[in-house]
């Protein structure tokens, strides 16, 4: 009896002491963010402001995050790293800010991903977060995450505006219905530009049923003459309307100055291209600061693999350019964005595209090294590929018709 009761006594002084140890990390978490003990945040990017694209988008997010955590009465104080690269001097980012004091670190761009993770394990009390990967989702470290936001979806919107605008044309007689192209500047051809430029595409198909579309790939993420090069070489091919997936403005002003239209990515560009930029779509990256600062500081871990759509906000478009959309514009996009937030529009709906002339019935559903998404190996059922569902990364890599590639680059 005596060594029952010992032996209870020691179980129950074991369950007390995690628990005590749970408080303590609780209330050390809720410490930070006071005005004794400001929390410290990490972002390192890939560009600056100046690109009026990718990182601008980003630091607006932070702002924005900033200023709600502020109105709620948290202090957080934020380390920022412009301009870096994707080789090692993201390590020395990640590693300068972990250095500086920061408990979480945010990093902006795919390629920064590996860098980051050799560097996580050497600070198992920092949070990393790569933004738009995937390998943080399902790797062996407790203290790596990962998100993205299903962008596709106003991809899907920004090309139903573009065909609109392309049959406000031909009904002009403007152009004929074989003439209806889309020019597309992309970054890489991996699932995240492939999976964006083919839910463009098929938004725009939806109401156009003729249009068709070139890429043309840069092999980088923001290279400011390569991406305009790109766009009025698509022009000069017949494109009359040019949307992006890279990071500058140069697309919509090589767009403007060949005289054709443009839809963008990241910000509203109709501040460059006012006679060219119909609207642009973006994800709104305060949504996702503000939710795991918020965690954090309340002592929760948000999951390692996060990622929302348009019904939860995450993905917005930007103002409309009514001066120079189709007519009903307005009225469509607020139709489509409903109706994609209520799940009536599957923007990879099997039965609206084919693949050498067959309806797609299996794909895999991998990231963009090629490697099985975790948890499963078939993307498409119940009438639809779902992308970004077993994994919030993009993993459609699929060519379907009505799209040329005009070259590759990984």
């Amino acid at each position: 009896m005596k060594k029952i009761t010992v032996t209870l006594m020691v179980m129950l002084l074991a369950i007390g002491m995690v628990f005590a140890n749970a408080q303590t990390e609780q209330a050390s978490a809720a410490a930070l963010g006071s005005a004794e003990a400001p929390l410290k945040v990490g972002l390192i990017c890939i560009g600056d402001e100046n690109d009026q694209g990718y990182t601008y988008n980003f630091m607006r997010g932070q702002r924005e995050a900033q200023a709600k955590l502020e109105a709620e009465g948290y202090n957080v104080e934020w380390v920022v790293k412009f301009n870096t690269g994707e080789d090692s001097t993201c390590s020395d980012a990640n590693i300068e800010t972990a250095e500086e004091g920061c408990k979480i670190v945010f990093n902006n761009s795919y390629g920064f991903e590996p860098f980051m993770l050799e560097v996580a394990k050497d600070y198992p009390e920092v949070d990393f977060v790569s933004c738009t990967n995937c390998v943080s989702s399902h790797d062996d470290l407790p203290n790596t995450f990962n998100a993205f936001a299903n962008i596709y979806e106003g991809r899907y919107v920004a090309g139903v505006l573009a065909g609109m605008k392309i049959n406000q044309m031909i009904k002009e007689g403007k152009i004929t219905p074989d003439q209806a192209l889309i020019g597309y500047v992309g970054a890489f051809s991996f699932a995240e530009v492939i999976s964006g430029f083919t839910s463009y595409y098929l938004g725009a198909k939806s109401v156009c049923p003729s249009v068709k579309m070139e890429v043309s790939f840069v092999g980088s993420w923001s290279n400011a003459t390569a991406e305009a090069d790109a766009a009025k070489t698509l022009a000069d091919r017949g494109a009359v309307i040019i949307s992006q997936h890279s990071d500058n403005t140069t697309p919509a002003t090589a767009a403007q100055a060949a005289g054709v239209f443009h839809t963008g990515y990241n910000n509203d560009m109709t501040g460059v291209a006012p006679k060219a930029s119909i609207i642009s779509t973006r994800i709104d990256w305060s949504i996702y600061f503000y939710d795991f600062i918020k965690a954090y500081l309340s002592g929760e871990k948000l999951a390692q693999d996060w990622s929302k759509g348009m019904d939860e906000k995450a993905v917005v478009m930007t103002e409309l350019n009514t001066a120079i959309a189709a007519p009903g514009s307005a009225e469509k996009m607020a139709q489509i964005m409903a109706d994609i937030s209520s799940g009536k529009i599957q923007v990879f709906d099997t039965s609206t595209f084919t693949v050498e002339g067959k309806k797609l019935t299996a794909a895999f559903a991998r990231d963009t090294n090629g490697d099985f998404a975790p948890d499963t190996d078939e993307a498409v059922f119940d009438g639809a590929f779902h992308e970004s569902y077993f994994q919030s990364a993009p993993y459609f890599t699929v060519k379907i018709d009505g799209i040329t590639w005009l070259n590759e680059a990984f």
